[in-house]
């Protein structure tokens, strides 16, 4: 049984979350000397224990969007983000005020030392320029474990709370989503069986439980409508006849090309406007879910944005 998401975690993950302030004197990195307290936190995270996080830090790059989600919902700006299709909760990064620091997946190296940031934070798709990024300011990866999503989730936003002296407002929110989740859950079983497609280039890859977007299944507990095989970040590429076969009573749709901008949205309605589709209990009954493609694909867990997530799910049901 989960632990829920408002207490700390079990021993493990305990572990995974032990912080220990210590003295400014120590090794704080050489471009964090103006954090305003003085004080450094040890962070364990996705890729080992960063032990010279300031707390408070004043100039903060993020290269993860559900991480500034989160710092949005506990009254945090970042000052670095990546050039990006922002929601319109997040639309104000947009700003040429806020220094960009690369795409999502390639760090603009020169622009992040100019920058002097105190902390850096990067999450899976620029997991692998930790170390390059380590040597410019300390840096932690917040990266979302699809195989155990709230649990990870939970670290990246308690870590978060800690660092920003955040921890209650973090606490009270966790619980607004844990009751929110046990709402859903309430009435997931009864609602039939599942399908989630992405579509991206007129092609349709699916998704099922311990993906990226595993929350359906994984966290609110809808049932799968067929075993997909979800490797890494790619899902599983499914054919229409595949679509028909499975017949599911739900299908949750994300619009990969109106998250990166390539077209303006709707591209989905019109891959998936075909008899084989059409012949679904999905499509008979009316329950085919374009899901927010900018809140899902790009944003992802996040203190504002999984709540909008949940409920997008919950008005499917």
């Amino acid at each position: 049984m989960k632990t829920p998401l408002s207490t700390l975690f079990g021993s493990v993950a305990a572990g995974a979350a032990l912080i220990a302030l210590t003295a400014c004197g120590g090794d704080a990195g050489a471009n964090n000397t103006d954090a305003s307290t003085g004080e450094t936190v040890s962070i364990q995270h996705a890729q080992g224990t960063t032990d010279n996080v300031p707390v408070n830090p004043e100039t903060v790059f993020t290269f993860d969007l559900g991480v500034l989600d989160t710092l949005e919902a506990i009254g945090v700006e970042a000052d670095g983000v990546p050039e990006a299709t922002y929601p319109e909760s997040l639309a104000k990064y947009s700003e040429e005020k806020y220094t960009k620091i690369g795409s999502m997946k390639e760090p603009d190296f020169e622009a992040i030392s100019a920058g002097t940031p105190d902390l850096i934070i990067v999450s899976g798709r620029t997991a692998g320029s930790y170390e390059e990024l380590s040597k410019i300011a300390p840096t932690i990866d917040l990266s979302v474990d699809a195989a155990d999503p709230l649990d990870s989730f939970r670290h990246q936003a308690e870590a978060l709370g800690r660092i920003f002296d955040a921890e209650e407002s973090v606490a009270g929110q966790l619980e607004g989503i844990d009751a929110q989740i046990a709402d859903v859950k309430a009435q997931s079983a009864d609602a039939g069986n599942a399908l989630i497609l992405m579509t991206s280039g007129g092609e349709v890859t699916a998704y099922g439980a311990g993906s990226r977007f595993g929350l359906v299944h994984d966290v609110l507990g809808v049932p799968t409508a067929a075993d997909v095989k979800s490797e890494g970040s790619h899902g599983e590429a499914v054919s229409f006849e595949f679509v028909k076969e499975t017949n599911p009573d739900l299908m949750f749709v994300i619009d990969r090309d109106a998250a990166v901008g390539t077209t303006a949205g709707g591209a989905s309605d019109a891959v998936l406007d075909n008899e084989l589709v059409d012949s679904t209990n999905a499509a008979k009954n009316d329950k085919i879910v374009s899901l927010d493609a900018t809140s899902w694909y790009l944003v992802g867990y996040g203190l504002n944005n999984l709540p909008r997530m949940i409920g997008a799910v919950a008005g499917a049901l």
